[in-house]
């Protein structure tokens, strides 16, 4: 299956069987109380443009579409909880659940999780750690996310240790040469950088997460042939990271450019791309 659903995800997943995804990633919603937009522009060579070039070649940009969401809420865990309450259903009895927020929500949604999967069955809080952007002079600036992780049964879930990324030693002169060559494996502490603003990978949507932070997910906490579900989709990482090696996924979002997106980022891998209000239980 590699399906895109456009549409509200909490009547798509009520009408999912259960226990139908191994893997479920979400980035929902972090309740900045801000509007979260990007703006996508085109740059073209323009003997009148205002944009001046190293070379002096002048330049336009024109405005060729705009992305995002109003991200406020005033009950939080009333929008999010009977989401995360029908995730856990569709989970398969070793599937994992990722959520992905930063400290506005996540100490709430952990409580939450708590109550909802059991204390036991909480394995990890992974911090996500970057080094972008503007720097507060007022507070310590804030620079990273936090993603929790469950599992709908403590004891049984799938961790393939030898299907992680290996990272560079802080100081390779400390270990053996072998080790210093072989790298060592990732903590709880993530460091990869943001998706770069004019980088390949960047697809114009305002929150969108990098490829590496999915991937590594999706190789360690799922097999060849599993599903993957994040109904908070956006950009599509996560359809892409769960393609790349040998997953089947299913993406939900409301927006239409967020479809949009989806729909070009992921055209290598075929698609089908339908409208979730008509879909009902047929989605699984």
């Amino acid at each position: 299956m590699r399906r895109i659903l456009k549409g509200d995800n909490l009547p798509i997943l009520r009408g999912l069987e259960d226990g139908i995804a191994d893997l479920v990633y979400l980035d929902p919603p972090f309740n900045t109380g801000k509007t979260q937009a990007r703006v996508r522009t085109k740059t073209t060579l323009d003997p009148e443009g205002e944009r001046v070039g190293f070379t002096g070649a002048r330049y336009t940009n024109k405005v060729v579409g705009c992305s995002g969401f109003a991200d406020s809420f005033d009950d939080y865990l009333g929008f999010l909880g009977p989401r995360l309450e029908e995730l856990r259903r569709v989970l398969t009895p070793t599937g994992s659940l990722f959520v992905h927020l930063d400290a506005n929500e996540v100490h709430y949604v952990k409580v939450f999780l708590d109550g909802l999967f059991g204390r036991d069955c909480f394995h990890n809080e992974i911090v996500w750690a970057y080094d972008y952007g503007a720097r507060s002079k007022k507070r310590w600036s804030a620079k990273h996310d936090s993603i929790l992780w469950y599992t709908r049964d403590p004891k049984r879930y799938h961790f393939d240790f030898e299907a992680m990324d290996r990272i560079p030693y802080m100081a390779p002169k400390l270990v053996s040469q072998e080790k210093a060559e072989r790298g060592k494996t990732p903590t709880d502490v993530w460091w990869h950088t943001i998706v770069a603003p004019q980088g390949k990978e960047r697809t114009g949507y305002p929150t969108q997460k990098p490829l590496g932070v999915l991937e590594r997910i999706v190789k360690v906490h799922s097999r060849d042939g599993d599903l993957v579900l994040d109904p908070f989709a956006g950009s599509g990482t996560t359809g892409e990271a769960a393609a790349k090696h040998g997953r089947h996924f299913l993406l939900i979002d409301s927006a239409a450019d967020a479809v949009d997106v989806m729909r070009k980022r992921l055209e290598p891998y075929a698609p089908t791309v339908l409208d979730g209000d008509t879909v009902g239980p047929a989605a699984s």
